[in-house]
């Protein structure tokens, strides 16, 4: 329905007009129209409101993307850095692996040993970042109108991503070590 709203002021600068976005160019023609026969003195100039909001969002789509790329550049230095630990840790521990399966362990037993120190690492680094990620999310948002709020199962979805990312890191360098034949490894020590 037709909504007419007067703030009983004289000097109008901008009216806005719900139109159908089926034949735009003719509705457009039509304002147009009325508009010079209503105020023959002043321009029509008109900008459509999505398009506006769009352009106020546009700096965080930016962000957004600049973000993103940043983040999974970490993530992939944090990777190689796992990578690198798994592979000293293993280095180190080779007598002691050896052992283990003389004396019957087995692979996962051996799998889970190795990557159970990482995961405590992971989980000591997500209790620091949650409530700096908390802080810093809260202040971004508070300059938008609308907020989403910002929940605890996030915090744990994203616990659970970089414990599984940490494991298959991890996990390439564990087994090699857990299937490495156990003479080999007393010998080599």
């Amino acid at each position: 329905m037709p909504l007419y709203i007067n703030n009983e002021s004289d000097d109008w600068d901008n009216i806005v007009i719900r139109i159908n976005p089926n034949n735009v160019s003719s509705t457009l023609d039509n304002l147009r129209a009325k508009w010079g026969e209503l105020f023959p003195n002043q321009s029509f100039d008109f900008y459509f409101l999505d398009d506006s909001l769009a352009t106020l969002y546009e700096s965080e789509g930016r962000l957004s993307q600049i973000f993103s790329s940043f983040t999974i550049f970490a993530i992939f230095i944090a990777c190689l850095g796992l990578f690198g630990m798994a592979s000293f840790t293993a280095e180190q521990r080779t007598k002691e692996i050896g052992i283990r399966k003389v004396m019957g362990a087995s692979v996962s037993g051996i799998v889970v040993l190795l990557a159970k120190d990482f995961l405590k690492l992971v989980l000591f680094a997500n209790i620091i970042a949650w409530p700096i990620a908390y802080y810093a999310m809260t202040k971004w948002t508070q300059g938008f109108s609308y907020q989403a709020g910002i929940g605890i199962e996030m915090f744990v979805i994203t616990a659970v991503l970089a414990a599984v990312i940490a494991l298959l890191t991890v996990s390439f360098q564990s087994i090699k070590a857990a299937l490495s034949h156990p003479i080999n490894t007393i010998k080599y020590e």
